[in-house]
Formats: structure tokens, C-alpha cells, sequence
């Protein structure tokens, strides 16, 4: 296994630019892919693995895309092959949206994964054999690889609990737009209001679906026509790590392209830095984030940006007082259990971390002056290598295993990195 060595930051002037967002991606190639007719999907350069793997399954199907420079262009229809093998690898946006796709349209499919992908459960199968659908597992029960058998869902309403993950919830809603009828979803659990189902939403009327919300359900009327073009925004998850540095290391930062009108949960990160005196303000590049060196802990509630409970973790240390961040209980089941990967890499730091059921809190511990390198476990999860990165620019001696993880989403990172050290 490889490993990268993170030195200190060396300007206090990162202008950076990051991929296109893999979750708004992800959604509209879906939906390109099984409506009739050509849809442009600009702003696409610099795939990760799990667009890519994303592809290849469309591909397989019968449905043919074409990527050149930043643009996507995608041949929908809806005479794609019905029999079909798909590898997911680790993408779990593709092995949850796909599967409810294809449940909801019929066919006989056989769906494989990488093995870290075959360790995460696929709950939303459950909803779907409720409805119809025969799932036959080729491994252990509720995971990956299995034969999916469908004569596509009839039913008009599905209920799915968004305590396990609200993917499943937008995966169905994907699907139903795909589809001949109104249909209506039922939300339970404590994330009905996540903000990647509103992320879903958008993306459906952006398409020309019709969605009406009230109270926990969701109705969605299928789409008619396709858009003919769709811009993708920049991936505000992966800009957050090199916002960070604003406050971290008081640096001036220019993500490009990013700004409010991006609509993504991980936002809220940026409103975090402001609460901690890091300037804001919007340019015709970018958002453009100034901060000092000096902030205070943060007391966060994760439940809608959860992607950022890793960035927050690593920028703890050097606060001056306590973080804790709540309702994180739900990332124990991401690429990997991503609480303990936290516990486990601040106490290799020497950072005190206490955990108490969904919560973590995170003591001031600054390791400024590392005397040996200090190596980051990163589980095989691109979100671990890229945050715990940052205590490496402040203090440099900090060793990231398995780099290469982050080609998931992000593969360029670490040459960004290089440049700004």
C-alpha cells in the first residue's frame, strides 16, 4: 500500500478547482440515461472512479454517452437492454439509485460490487421485494452481489425510512420520474427534511418532473420530455477541505465557480466559518473565504451535512475550546465507520476524543510540532484521506495511507496538495 507525506502549507493565497459535484452528477446521468432523446451535461471534467463506474453500468445497459472536455452528452432511452450484468464498484449513489431505477422499469440484472461496496447494507431492497420485486442474494443476506427480477412496481406508494440512509428515499424518487404515474413516497425516520432529498427535488424539476411536498410525503409526476441541458455544479464536498484552510491556516481561499447558487447541503459548512470570523464574500470566480488562525470549537448538528463530520473532526485539535458534533450515528455506515476512523486517527494524534452514542467530542489538542510522522488509517474512504490531510498542512509529519482512495470522487487531490505546499 502506498502513502503520500503532507507538508505545511507554504501560501496564504490557494486558489483551487475542484471536480464536478458527484451526487448532481450522478442524478443526471440517471435521469438523461433512461429519458427518450439527447441531453448535454455540462461542467463534467475531472471524473472520480464512481462516475466512471456510473458510465460503465449505463453502458452495459445499451446506453451510449460521449464525454469530451466538460461536457457529458447522454443518448437516453427507454429501449435499454433488460438483461444485464452491473458493476457498481464503490459508488454508492449508483448502487442505490440504479438498483431502485431498474426495480422500478423490470428485468432480469445481476448487480456486483467491490468488496468495500459488498460490505454496506442495501436496505432499500427491502422496500422494493415489498413491492414486488425478487431479489435473489449470490453472498450474504442484504448485501451485495445479488440477482434482481422485476416486472417493474406497480404499487403507487412506498415508505422508506430515512434514519438508514435518505439515498434510498431520492433513489426511489429517481426512479418513480422514470416512470408512467404519479407516485407517492412516505417518509419515516428523524432526516424526512435531509438535505439530499431536497437536492433530489431540484434535480427532478430541473428535468421537468412535478414534485408536491406536505408534511412526509413526496409525490412526483414523471418526466415528459427531457431537458436537453443541465450545468452541473462544482462538488461544494471536496471545495469544503481546501475552505477550511481560511480558517485553519488564515489563508485567502478561491474555490472556482463555487458559489450559493451550487445549492448543496455541505454549504452549511461555509456558514460555520463565518460564525467563526472567516469573511465570505462572493466574486465573479468563486466564493472567496479569508480567515485567521485562532476560532473556538464548534457545537454542530451533522444530520444534513454529514460529509463534513470528518473536516470539523480534523480542525478540532486546534480550537481552543471543545467540539462536539451531533447525529453522526448514521456515517458509522458509509465507506466506512467513519466515527470510529475518527477516534481512532485523533488518538493516533494525540487529540483526547470522548463518544457517546451519536456524539462526538474533541478536546483541544494541537500536534504542532510532530517529531516523527504520524500515519492516517483511511479505511479505504476518500473522505478520511482528504480531511485528516489538513492537520497535515498545519503541522506537516502527517503520513496519508492509501491515497489512491480518493480517486473515488477526487483523483487529482493530492496534486492540488503539492502545489499549495
Amino acid at each position: 500500500m502506498n502513502s503520500v507525506l503532507i507538508e505545511p502549507l507554504k501560501t496564504r493565497n490557494v486558489c483551487v478547482t475542484v471536480p464536478a459535484s458527484k451526487s448532481i452528477l450522478s442524478r443526471a446521468l440517471l435521469l438523461s440515461a433512461f429519458t427518450e432523446g439527447e441531453t448535454r451535461l455540462t461542467g463534467c471534467s475531472s471524473f472520480g472512479q464512481d462516475t466512471q463506474d456510473l458510465l460503465s453500468c449505463l453502458e452495459a445497459l445499451g446506453i451510449r454517452t460521449h464525454a469530451e472536455g466538460d461536457e457529458v452528452t447522454v443518448f437516453g432511452t427507454r429501449d435499454f437492454r433488460r438483461s444485464a450484468t452491473l458493476n457498481v464498484g464503490s459508488a454508492g449513489t449508483a448502487a442505490r439509485f440504479l438498483t431502485a431505477i431498474l426495480a422500478f422499469a423490470g428485468g432480469e440484472y445481476e448487480l456486483q460490487a467491490s468488496p468495500q461496496m459488498s460490505r454496506r447494507p442495501m436496505d432499500v431492497l427491502d422496500a422494493l421485494t415489498a413491492a414486488g420485486a425478487d431479489v435473489r442474494f449470490l453472498g450474504e443476506e442484504g448485501h451485495f452481489p445479488f440477482r434482481l427480477r422485476s416486472q417493474g412496481i406497480r404499487a403507487e406508494r412506498l415508505t422508506v425510512d430515512t434514519d438508514v440512509s435518505t439515498q434510498y428515499a431520492s433513489g426511489i424518487l429517481l426512479a418513480a420520474a422514470l416512470g408512467e404515474r404519479p407516485f407517492t413516497l412516505q417518509l419515516t425516520g428523524s432526516r424526512t427534511d435531509g438535505s439530499y432529498i431536497q437536492t433530489t427535488l431540484d434535480v427532478l424539476q430541473a428535468f421537468g418532473a412535478t414534485c408536491t411536498r406536505s408534511e412526509k410525503e413526496i409525490t412526483v409526476s414523471p418526466i415528459r420530455t427531457p431537458t436537453g441541458r443541465f450545468p452541473v455544479p462544482p462538488d461544494v464536498s471536496g471545495a469544503c477541505y481546501f475552505y477550511a484552510l481560511s480558517l485553519l491556516c488564515g489563508a485567502r481561499v478561491l474555490v472556482r465557480n463555487v458559489g450559493r447558487t451550487c445549492a448543496q447541503p455541505d454549504l452549511r459548512f461555509l456558514d460555520l466559518l463565518a460564525e467563526k470570523g472567516v469573511s465570505l464574500r462572493e466574486s465573479g470566480d468563486g466564493i472567496i473565504a479569508e480567515g485567521s488562525a485562532s476560532f473556538t470549537g464548534f457545537d454542530a448538528d451533522m444530520r444534513n451535512f454529514s460529509d463534513q463530520t470528518l473536516t470539523l473532526a480534523a480542525l478540532a485539535p486546534f480550537a481552543q475550546t471543545p467540539t462536539l458534533l451531533k447525529n453522526i450515528g448514521h456515517i458509522r455506515r458509509q465507506e466506512c465507520d467513519r466515527v470510529t476512523a475518527i477516534e481512532r486517527n485523533l488518538t493516533a494524534l494525540g487529540v483526547p476524543v470522548e463518544v457517546r452514542g451519536d456524539r462526538i467530542r474533541i478536546l483541544p489538542a494541537p500536534p504542532r510540532s510532530l517529531r516523527e510522522p504520524v500515519r492516517i488509517e483511511t479505511f479505504r474512504d476518500h473522505r478520511v484521506a482528504m480531511a485528516f490531510s489538513l492537520v497535515g498542512l498545519k503541522t506537516g509529519n502527517v503520513v496519508i495511507e492509501d491515497p489512491d482512495c480518493c480517486k473515488k470522487t477526487f483523483g487529482n487531490f493530492f496534486e492540488l496538495l503539492k502545489t499549495l505546499t
